[in-house]
């Protein structure tokens, strides 16, 4: 079910924002519901909390890596190669009656 919603602005804004509206070629409404949607995505999902405390617990870890520098002359390597090649397909053997 629709809700309305009422929001004030002053006229600079409304002009601003029927002006944008105008150019994409959509109504008001539909700018505004585009401009909330993409607000919304922008936001972190989840709790900011827990996040942190994943980083932490798996910063505690010791894991085996490269210097940074060898890391990254890795990865310009494979950028420079082009894109890898996808594995082969696995092909599965049919069994005989």
């Amino acid at each position: 079910m629709s809700k309305r919603l009422q929001v004030l602005l002053a006229e600079q804004e409304l002009a601003e924002i029927q002006g944008l509206a105008r150019r994409e070629q959509v109504t008001v409404a539909a700018w505004v519901r585009r401009a909330l949607d993409e607000a919304k995505q922008r936001r972190p999902a989840g709790d900011p909390a827990r996040k942190i405390a994943s980083i932490r617990a798996a910063a505690t870890h010791d894991f085996p890596s490269g210097d940074i520098e060898s890391m990254l002359a890795d990865i310009a390597r494979g950028t420079a190669s082009g894109p890898a090649a996808p594995p082969p397909a696995h092909r599965r053997r049919r069994s005989r009656p």
